[in-house]
Protein backbone atom coordinates (compact mmCIF):
# COMPACT_ATOMS: atom_id res chain seq x y z
CA UNK A 1 0.00 0.00 0.00
CA UNK A 2 1.16 3.55 -0.80
CA UNK A 3 0.44 6.21 1.82
CA UNK A 4 1.04 9.91 1.20
CA UNK A 5 3.95 11.37 3.15
CA UNK A 6 2.05 14.66 3.54
CA UNK A 7 -1.63 15.15 4.34
CA UNK A 8 -4.14 16.45 1.81
CA UNK A 9 -6.45 19.29 2.80
CA UNK A 10 -10.06 20.01 1.92
CA UNK A 11 -12.45 22.68 3.13
CA UNK A 12 -15.93 21.45 3.97
CA UNK A 13 -18.70 23.16 1.97
CA UNK A 14 -20.30 26.30 3.37
CA UNK A 15 -23.75 24.76 2.92
CA UNK A 16 -24.66 21.50 4.63
CA UNK A 17 -26.57 19.33 2.17
CA UNK A 18 -27.72 16.89 4.82
CA UNK A 19 -24.41 15.46 6.03
CA UNK A 20 -24.87 14.61 9.71
CA UNK A 21 -21.21 13.76 10.32
CA UNK A 22 -17.83 14.31 8.70
CA UNK A 23 -17.75 10.58 7.99
CA UNK A 24 -21.04 10.86 6.11
CA UNK A 25 -19.68 13.77 4.04
CA UNK A 26 -16.47 11.93 3.14
CA UNK A 27 -18.40 8.84 2.05
CA UNK A 28 -20.54 11.00 -0.27
CA UNK A 29 -17.72 13.19 -1.62
CA UNK A 30 -15.50 10.20 -2.42
CA UNK A 31 -17.94 7.56 -3.71
CA UNK A 32 -15.17 5.22 -4.85
CA UNK A 33 -13.85 4.88 -1.28
CA UNK A 34 -16.06 2.71 0.92
CA UNK A 35 -17.43 4.24 4.10
CA UNK A 36 -15.79 1.38 6.01
CA UNK A 37 -12.39 2.53 4.69
CA UNK A 38 -13.00 6.09 5.90
CA UNK A 39 -14.11 4.68 9.25
CA UNK A 40 -10.83 2.75 9.57
CA UNK A 41 -8.78 5.83 8.62
CA UNK A 42 -10.59 7.95 11.21
CA UNK A 43 -10.09 5.32 13.93
CA UNK A 44 -6.38 5.18 13.00
CA UNK A 45 -6.03 8.96 13.44
CA UNK A 46 -5.46 9.62 9.72
CA UNK A 47 -8.27 12.21 9.46
CA UNK A 48 -8.18 15.37 11.58
CA UNK A 49 -9.04 19.07 11.63
CA UNK A 50 -6.46 21.51 10.34
CA UNK A 51 -4.44 22.27 13.43
CA UNK A 52 -4.20 18.65 14.58
CA UNK A 53 -7.44 17.97 16.48
CA UNK A 54 -8.53 14.40 15.60
CA UNK A 55 -12.08 13.61 14.59
CA UNK A 56 -14.17 10.57 15.48
CA UNK A 57 -16.70 8.62 13.44
CA UNK A 58 -19.40 10.67 15.20
CA UNK A 59 -17.89 14.14 14.74
CA UNK A 60 -20.63 16.38 13.33
CA UNK A 61 -20.24 18.11 9.98
CA UNK A 62 -18.89 21.66 10.42
CA UNK A 63 -19.38 24.00 7.48
CA UNK A 64 -16.30 25.71 5.99
CA UNK A 65 -13.88 23.99 8.37
CA UNK A 66 -10.59 22.65 6.99
CA UNK A 67 -9.96 18.92 7.18
CA UNK A 68 -6.73 16.97 6.72
CA UNK A 69 -6.38 13.33 5.67
CA UNK A 70 -3.73 10.99 4.31
CA UNK A 71 -4.38 9.58 0.87
CA UNK A 72 -3.61 5.90 0.40
CA UNK A 73 -3.97 3.38 -2.40
CA UNK A 74 -3.54 -0.37 -2.41
CA UNK A 75 -1.11 -0.41 -5.34
CA UNK A 76 0.38 2.69 -6.92
CA UNK A 77 1.61 2.57 -10.54
CA UNK A 78 5.32 3.24 -11.06
CA UNK A 79 6.12 5.47 -14.04
CA UNK A 80 9.40 4.29 -15.62
CA UNK A 81 10.24 7.60 -17.29
CA UNK A 82 12.44 10.39 -16.01
CA UNK A 83 11.73 14.09 -15.61
CA UNK A 84 14.21 16.94 -15.96
CA UNK A 85 14.61 20.27 -14.19
CA UNK A 86 15.37 22.78 -16.93
CA UNK A 87 15.62 25.91 -14.79
CA UNK A 88 15.48 26.98 -11.15
CA UNK A 89 15.96 30.27 -9.34
CA UNK A 90 14.73 31.73 -6.06
CA UNK A 91 11.20 32.18 -7.44
CA UNK A 92 10.43 29.49 -10.02
CA UNK A 93 11.33 26.05 -11.27
CA UNK A 94 10.60 24.72 -14.77
CA UNK A 95 10.37 20.96 -15.20
CA UNK A 96 10.08 18.77 -18.30
CA UNK A 97 7.45 16.14 -17.44
CA UNK A 98 7.32 12.72 -19.12
CA UNK A 99 4.14 11.14 -20.40
CA UNK A 100 2.00 9.21 -17.89
CA UNK A 101 3.30 11.07 -14.81
CA UNK A 102 0.68 13.23 -13.02
CA UNK A 103 1.71 16.70 -11.91
CA UNK A 104 0.11 16.36 -8.46
CA UNK A 105 -1.35 13.46 -6.41
CA UNK A 106 -4.72 12.20 -7.55
CA UNK A 107 -6.69 9.01 -8.01
CA UNK A 108 -4.39 6.00 -7.68
CA UNK A 109 -1.30 8.24 -7.68
CA UNK A 110 -0.08 9.28 -4.23
CA UNK A 111 3.71 9.63 -4.20
CA UNK A 112 4.42 8.93 -7.88
CA UNK A 113 3.85 12.42 -9.30
CA UNK A 114 6.02 15.24 -10.60
CA UNK A 115 5.48 17.38 -7.49
CA UNK A 116 6.68 14.64 -5.13
CA UNK A 117 9.68 13.90 -7.35
CA UNK A 118 10.70 17.57 -7.39
CA UNK A 119 10.41 17.82 -3.62
CA UNK A 120 12.74 14.84 -3.32
CA UNK A 121 15.14 16.28 -5.90
CA UNK A 122 15.39 19.76 -4.41
CA UNK A 123 14.74 19.17 -0.72
CA UNK A 124 12.16 21.96 -0.89
CA UNK A 125 8.71 21.50 0.60
CA UNK A 126 7.05 24.71 -0.57
CA UNK A 127 6.75 23.93 -4.28
CA UNK A 128 3.46 24.62 -6.05
CA UNK A 129 2.55 24.13 -9.73
CA UNK A 130 1.35 27.39 -11.24
CA UNK A 131 -0.63 25.52 -13.92
CA UNK A 132 -1.43 21.92 -14.85
CA UNK A 133 -0.78 19.38 -17.57
CA UNK A 134 -2.87 16.26 -18.01
CA UNK A 135 -1.16 13.10 -16.81
CA UNK A 136 -1.14 11.86 -20.41
CA UNK A 137 0.55 15.00 -21.75
CA UNK A 138 4.32 15.48 -21.63
CA UNK A 139 6.29 18.70 -21.49
CA UNK A 140 6.87 21.92 -19.61
CA UNK A 141 5.38 22.73 -16.20
CA UNK A 142 6.07 25.95 -14.27
CA UNK A 143 6.34 25.75 -10.48
CA UNK A 144 6.56 28.46 -7.82
CA UNK A 145 9.12 27.92 -5.06
CA UNK A 146 8.58 31.21 -3.23
CA UNK A 147 5.30 31.96 -1.45
CA UNK A 148 5.94 35.73 -1.47
CA UNK A 149 6.20 36.02 -5.25
CA UNK A 150 3.72 33.21 -6.06
CA UNK A 151 0.69 35.43 -6.76
CA UNK A 152 2.60 37.25 -9.51
CA UNK A 153 3.19 34.00 -11.38
CA UNK A 154 -0.42 32.88 -10.98
CA UNK A 155 -1.41 36.16 -12.63
CA UNK A 156 0.62 35.29 -15.71
CA UNK A 157 -1.98 32.66 -16.47
CA UNK A 158 -5.09 34.37 -15.12
CA UNK A 159 -4.26 37.51 -17.15
CA UNK A 160 -3.12 35.57 -20.26
CA UNK A 161 0.39 37.02 -20.11
CA UNK A 162 2.13 33.77 -20.93
CA UNK A 163 2.71 32.16 -24.34
CA UNK A 164 2.54 28.39 -24.79
CA UNK A 165 2.89 26.12 -27.77
CA UNK A 166 2.33 22.39 -28.07
CA UNK A 167 3.17 19.71 -30.59
CA UNK A 168 0.99 16.75 -31.54
CA UNK A 169 1.05 13.81 -33.93
CA UNK A 170 -2.10 12.54 -35.64
CA UNK A 171 -3.17 10.46 -38.60
CA UNK A 172 -3.86 12.75 -41.53
CA UNK A 173 -7.06 12.97 -43.51
CA UNK A 174 -6.43 11.75 -47.10
CA UNK A 175 -6.59 15.28 -48.48
CA UNK A 176 -3.63 16.38 -46.36
CA UNK A 177 -1.22 13.52 -47.05
CA UNK A 178 0.43 15.40 -49.92
CA UNK A 179 -0.54 18.96 -48.97
CA UNK A 180 1.87 21.85 -49.40
CA UNK A 181 3.12 22.98 -45.99
CA UNK A 182 2.33 24.62 -43.71
CA UNK A 183 -1.45 24.20 -43.46
CA UNK A 184 -3.12 26.46 -40.88
CA UNK A 185 -6.43 26.47 -38.99
CA UNK A 186 -8.00 28.86 -36.51
CA UNK A 187 -10.47 26.99 -34.27
CA UNK A 188 -13.04 28.91 -32.23
CA UNK A 189 -15.96 27.16 -30.53
CA UNK A 190 -17.56 26.39 -27.20
CA UNK A 191 -16.37 23.61 -24.86
CA UNK A 192 -18.37 22.42 -21.86
CA UNK A 193 -18.38 19.50 -19.45
CA UNK A 194 -19.81 16.26 -20.76
CA UNK A 195 -20.49 12.80 -19.37
CA UNK A 196 -18.68 11.25 -17.63
CA UNK A 197 -17.63 14.44 -15.86
CA UNK A 198 -13.89 14.13 -16.61
CA UNK A 199 -14.37 14.60 -20.35
CA UNK A 200 -15.54 17.65 -22.31
CA UNK A 201 -17.37 18.24 -25.56
CA UNK A 202 -17.74 20.91 -28.24
CA UNK A 203 -21.27 22.33 -28.05
CA UNK A 204 -23.24 25.13 -29.73
CA UNK A 205 -23.05 28.54 -28.09
CA UNK A 206 -20.82 31.51 -27.40
CA UNK A 207 -17.14 30.89 -28.11
CA UNK A 208 -15.01 30.13 -25.05
CA UNK A 209 -12.15 28.14 -26.61
CA UNK A 210 -9.73 29.25 -29.34
CA UNK A 211 -6.63 27.62 -30.81
CA UNK A 212 -4.35 28.09 -33.81
CA UNK A 213 -3.16 24.82 -35.35
CA UNK A 214 -0.55 24.30 -38.08
CA UNK A 215 0.54 21.17 -39.91
CA UNK A 216 4.34 21.39 -40.00
CA UNK A 217 5.47 18.02 -41.37
CA UNK A 218 3.92 14.89 -42.82
CA UNK A 219 5.21 11.42 -43.63
CA UNK A 220 3.61 8.02 -44.20
CA UNK A 221 0.12 9.27 -43.37
CA UNK A 222 1.11 10.99 -40.13
CA UNK A 223 1.36 14.70 -39.42
CA UNK A 224 3.32 16.77 -36.91
CA UNK A 225 1.25 19.73 -35.73
CA UNK A 226 1.98 22.89 -33.78
CA UNK A 227 -0.89 23.94 -31.50
CA UNK A 228 -1.18 27.34 -29.84
CA UNK A 229 -4.04 27.67 -27.35
CA UNK A 230 -5.54 31.11 -26.72
CA UNK A 231 -7.75 29.86 -23.88
CA UNK A 232 -7.41 27.17 -21.27
CA UNK A 233 -10.37 24.80 -21.40
CA UNK A 234 -9.80 21.23 -20.24
CA UNK A 235 -8.82 18.97 -23.16
CA UNK A 236 -9.12 21.93 -25.52
CA UNK A 237 -6.33 20.88 -27.88
CA UNK A 238 -7.48 17.26 -27.96
CA UNK A 239 -11.00 18.37 -28.88
CA UNK A 240 -9.81 20.89 -31.46
CA UNK A 241 -7.72 18.25 -33.20
CA UNK A 242 -10.76 15.95 -33.12
CA UNK A 243 -12.85 18.72 -34.71
CA UNK A 244 -10.45 18.67 -37.68
CA UNK A 245 -11.07 14.94 -38.10
CA UNK A 246 -7.58 14.10 -36.81
CA UNK A 247 -7.64 13.01 -33.15
CA UNK A 248 -4.24 12.97 -31.46
CA UNK A 249 -2.47 9.64 -31.70
CA UNK A 250 -3.26 7.24 -28.81
CA UNK A 251 -5.91 9.47 -27.25
CA UNK A 252 -7.84 7.28 -24.80
CA UNK A 253 -10.64 9.85 -24.36
CA UNK A 254 -11.46 11.14 -27.85
CA UNK A 255 -13.19 10.28 -30.11
CA UNK A 256 -14.19 7.21 -28.05
CA UNK A 257 -13.61 6.88 -24.31
CA UNK A 258 -11.57 3.72 -23.75
CA UNK A 259 -12.06 1.39 -20.76
CA UNK A 260 -9.76 2.04 -17.82
CA UNK A 261 -6.64 -0.11 -17.94
CA UNK A 262 -3.03 -0.03 -16.74
CA UNK A 263 -0.81 2.56 -18.47
CA UNK A 264 0.22 1.49 -21.97
CA UNK A 265 3.78 2.77 -21.84
CA UNK A 266 4.43 1.92 -25.51
CA UNK A 267 1.48 4.06 -26.64
CA UNK A 268 1.73 7.53 -25.09
CA UNK A 269 -0.64 10.29 -26.08
CA UNK A 270 1.31 12.17 -28.75
CA UNK A 271 0.84 15.61 -27.17
CA UNK A 272 3.77 17.66 -25.88
CA UNK A 273 3.85 21.06 -24.14
CA UNK A 274 6.81 22.24 -26.19
CA UNK A 275 7.47 25.90 -25.35
CA UNK A 276 6.73 28.37 -22.57
CA UNK A 277 7.63 32.08 -22.62
CA UNK A 278 6.77 35.16 -20.57
CA UNK A 279 8.10 38.36 -19.08
CA UNK A 280 9.11 37.49 -15.53
CA UNK A 281 6.83 39.53 -13.25
CA UNK A 282 9.53 39.80 -10.57
CA UNK A 283 12.73 40.39 -12.55
CA UNK A 284 11.09 41.91 -15.66
CA UNK A 285 13.36 39.73 -17.80
CA UNK A 286 12.25 37.65 -20.80
CA UNK A 287 12.01 33.94 -20.03
CA UNK A 288 11.70 31.25 -22.71
CA UNK A 289 11.89 27.48 -22.30
CA UNK A 290 11.74 24.54 -24.71
CA UNK A 291 11.07 20.91 -23.88
CA UNK A 292 13.93 18.54 -24.63
CA UNK A 293 11.47 15.85 -25.69
CA UNK A 294 10.55 14.96 -29.26
CA UNK A 295 7.47 13.33 -30.76
CA UNK A 296 8.02 10.50 -33.22
CA UNK A 297 6.75 11.02 -36.77
CA UNK A 298 7.13 7.53 -38.17
CA UNK A 299 4.92 4.50 -38.87
CA UNK A 300 6.07 2.74 -35.68
CA UNK A 301 4.24 5.40 -33.72
CA UNK A 302 0.86 3.97 -34.75
CA UNK A 303 1.58 0.34 -33.90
Amino acid sequence: MSIATKPSEITLPADNEGWATVLHYLAVKFPYIAESVWRQRILAGKVYWFGGEPITVDTPFKASKRLCYYREVTKEPVIPFTHNILYQDEHILVADKPHFLPVTPGGEYVNECLLARLKRDTGLEDIVPVHRLDRDTAGLVLFSVNADSRPAYYQLFSQAKISKSYQAVARLTPALCNAALPVNWHIANRIEKSQPAFINAIVPGEVNAMSDISLLQHADGLGLFELIPHSGKTHQLRLHMLSLGMPILHDNYYPVLQPKRPPQFDKPLHLLAKTLSFIDPVTNSAQAFTSQQQLALRPAAVS
